[in-house]
């Protein structure tokens, strides 16, 4: 099936033209039909070519596609096209045996999140299709996700997830890793977010009136409160985690510039994959290259840092410096 872009939109156009008895459809018609579909859809004049179109047809017209029953006639030098089968068109063939097959990898990437109660249905409909469409199925992953299937409090994700759609403010029974026993919190839940192959649920804490955070592996058990819940219409959670790497959002925690020296053999890495969207480079030798970031420090920074070994170097501000050196003390008296 071609992949290229609008396609679906392109073809459901042209099926439209076939079907229309009414006119006739040249290739300049054809092209208009499909430029103006693509319009209506995305605001954008993608100038379709005439190749396109015809690439289109002979796909249409293939065991691929739908095997459309199209007539070509002739009107002096010029042709139009059109269905030989007034009834016929693509929308009443159901899906064809290659939209089973991205169906099927769709499917495949969805799996990513099995042992979530929610997506059970996704087995079974790949069960279904495989069996409906004969698709052979892959006897090895080809695509692989960091996740942890045996990640405790994962069963919770489904009554969290159900929570936040429908609105319900929820009593917690929380025990965090410092805590000697459980705490109760009524929380609005506003978000799930994973991080480092963990879920985290965030929401506005009744009691306090601030936005507090639940690691799903730490939630012992939960219900629906009574309180009536209080809908999140301020907050936006991508700008919420935009000055942090992590969950951890301190309120009221000061931007940061942090200065960081990295060494030559491992900057291609972290110009390809840079350690926070703020990330720039500040002076660059053949020895090595300082790069400044703008955020709030939080744990999952420093952890971050270290996780690069002797291979940066956090040059300023002083106060975070002094925090990587009590941490590396501490750790070479564990070693020395």
């Amino acid at each position: 099936m071609a992949t290229n872009k609008h396609a679906t939109i392109r073809y459901l156009a042209l099926d439209r033209c076939f079907s229309n008895f009414g006119k006739r459809f040249f290739i300049e018609n054809l092209i208009e039909a499909c430029n103006q579909a693509i319009y209506d859809y995305s605001g954008i004049n993608d100038g379709i070519k005439r190749r396109q179109i015809f690439d289109d047809i002979a796909y249409m017209e293939s065991s691929s596609g739908w095997e459309i029953p199209l007539e070509r006639h002739k009107d002096g030098r010029r042709v139009y096209y059109r269905y030989s089968d007034k009834s016929f068109s693509i929308k009443s063939q159901g899906i064809n045996q290659a939209e089973a097959e991205q169906l099927k990898e769709t499917l495949n990437i969805l799996t990513r999140f099995k042992g979530m109660p929610q997506f059970e249905w996704i087995e079974e409909m790949r069960v279904r299709l495989e069996e409906t469409f004969k698709l052979k199925g892959n006897a090895q992953s080809t695509v692989g996700f960091e996740q942890n299937p045996y990640l405790k409090g994962l069963s919770h994700f489904t009554g969290l997830f159900n929570a936040i759609q429908n609105e319900v403010a929820l009593q917690i029974r929380y025990q965090g890793f410092k805590q000697s026993k459980p705490s109760h919190v009524i929380l609005h839940p506003w978000y799930l977010k994973q991080y480092n192959n963990r879920w985290f649920l965030f929401g506005l804490n009744d009691e306090f009136k601030t936005i507090t955070n639940f690691a799903l592996d730490r939630i012992i058990e939960f219900e629906d409160s009574k309180v009536k819940f209080y809908k999140n219409e301020e907050l936006n959670f991508d700008e919420y985690f935009e000055d942090v790497v992590g969950v951890t959002v301190k309120k009221d925690a000061p931007i940061e510039t942090l200065l960081i020296k990295v060494n030559k053999e491992i900057w291609p890495y972290i110009e390809s994959k840079p350690l926070h969207g703020s990330q720039k480079v500040k002076n660059k030798t053949e020895a090595e290259v300082i790069i400044e970031l703008s955020m709030q420090v939080n744990h999952e920074l420093l952890a971050l840092l270290f996780s690069y070994m002797d291979q940066l170097e956090l040059v300023e501000p002083d106060s975070v410096r002094q925090s990587i050196k009590h941490v590396s003390n501490s750790i070479y008296k564990k070693y020395f």
